[in-house]
């Protein structure tokens, strides 16, 4: 009986796209899932639809597609608004026809919570509903959940295709307003290629790792040879914003076990996914994984409490002094803050826990030092020189806590690519007074 009502009740909310986005109004914000979990088919309605809107108001973080809402022509139509840029969302922001929020990903519910971005409509894709009508948000949990929430209208996209992703990933079809049907693919990110840098500076990393550490690895080359680095390790653990296939790699393999955790001990805890059918396949259902929203996993005082906590991040450049940036170059707008500074701070805080900046020693084909005397004029400091600990890169080990100026410059020229180290040492005696010496 409760199946059957459940059933009519998902047919009752069926519309086509055309007819879902058709609810939305002039001047409405509308916040969309992000990632690999972007609703593709209601976005691209609303594009098709953009004569019949003037003002509205998009949000989002990463996207992993074309972004054709961001196209130019749209401006008067649709306006878009990111706390996360992606290589498809950063001219239109630097051209001026976007726009872009600052702000630390566990925060990011609270602004629609507290109303600093009140939040009409949420465009959600979900799984398809089990027996007692709860679908998954499946590869991203993270900030679309509160979104929905907080919502005054909820348009879902049901993927038949959708994992469905346990913890506290659910949202009751009683609580959406109207449903897309699709069935397509999930948005997949491929492996990045790991050279013999990114092997290096993972094989470093690996040996800050002690065993029945808890990880928190980003995206890219250097996580990945992170991950690949950790096959002698033993019962390690996971809590990070966000997982990919590194990790399935090491569960199969007995690495990744998560029994050694204080909180949420035997799982996997994470925010969002980004990967490949091979990750989709190993979440789907699966009692080990477990999403939660992100003002939760990123919270740096839910972090704090993994003994031997262990975040890995990367980022544009580092000064002498050790001040970070990870989000521009110069004033233009590449990526945001993200959950770096959440899971530092988490971190540090947490008993025996360490973060780790890993980044290749130089960029553009090995001709610009990621090592530099002065950020960029105009670069945004995205972690302070006062959070940061460890600094990796293929030459070696920075530490860079506890220790004075002068102690910073030489740790960190130390693990410069060789050809810029005579520069960096000249700025050291101009800046210090005092001559350079090992």
């Amino acid at each position: 009986m409760v199946f059957m009502k459940i059933k009519d009740l998902y047919k009752n909310k069926l519309v086509s796209a055309d007819e879902a986005v058709s609810k939305i109004k002039s001047g409405d914000n509308v916040v969309f899932g992000h990632g690999c979990a972007e609703p593709l088919t209601l976005l691209h309605a609303m594009v098709e639809n953009k004569t019949k809107y003037r003002d509205v108001e998009l949000y989002s973080m990463i996207s992993m597609s074309e972004s054709e809402y961001v196209q130019k022509g749209l401006e008067d139509h649709i306006h878009y608004t990111s706390l996360f840029l992606g290589k498809n969302t950063r001219e239109a922001v630097n051209s001026g026809r976007s726009d872009y929020i600052p702000c630390f990903f566990h925060e990011v519910p609270k602004l629609f919570r507290e109303n600093y971005i009140p939040v009409d409509v949420a465009l959600i894709q979900v799984s398809r509903p089990d027996k007692h009508g709860f679908c998954s948000f499946g590869v991203s949990d993270d900030y679309i959940k509160p979104a929905a929430e907080c919502a005054k209208l909820v348009i879902a996209e049901v993927n038949e295709n959708m994992p469905r992703v346990l913890g506290d990933c659910f949202i009751n079809i009683s609580d959406i307003d109207y449903i897309v049907e699709i069935s397509k693919p999930i948005i997949e990110m491929a492996s990045p290629k790991i050279g013999d840098v990114e092997r290096k500076i993972g094989e470093y990393c690996a040996s800050l790792i002690e065993d029945g550490s808890t990880l928190q690895l980003g995206i890219g080359a250097v996580p990945d040879a992170v991950l690949s680095a950790l096959k002698d390790k033993k019962d390690l653990g996971i809590h990070s914003e966000m997982i990919s296939d590194g990790v399935v790699d090491l569960v199969e393999s007995g690495v990744i076990t998560s029994r050694k955790k204080t909180i949420h001990r035997g799982k996997i805890i994470t925010t969002f996914l980004m990967g490949s059918k091979k990750l989709y396949e190993f979440v789907d259902d699966n009692p080990m994984v477990e999403c939660y929203p992100v003002d939760y996993v990123n919270d740096p005082m839910v972090i704090m409490k993994n003994h031997k906590m262990v975040c890995i991040n990367s980022c544009v450049e580092i000064d002498l002094t050790g001040q970070i940036s990870s989000e521009s170059i110069g004033v233009k707008q590449i990526s945001g803050v993200g959950g770096q500074i959440d899971f530092i701070r988490g971190a540090s805080m947490a008993q025996g826990g360490k973060s780790i900046m890993a980044i290749s020693s130089t960029t553009g084909g090995g001709k610009i030092s990621r090592i530099v005397p002065f950020l960029n004029e105009g670069e945004a400091v995205t972690t302070s020189r006062n959070d940061i600990q460890y600094v990796v890169t293929e030459y070696g080990i920075a530490q860079l806590k506890g220790k004075s100026l002068r102690e910073r410059h030489k740790e960190l020229i130390k693990i410069a690519h060789p050809k810029f180290r005579d520069k960096l040492i000249e700025e050291f005696e101009k800046r210090l007074k005092c001559r350079y010496c090992e």
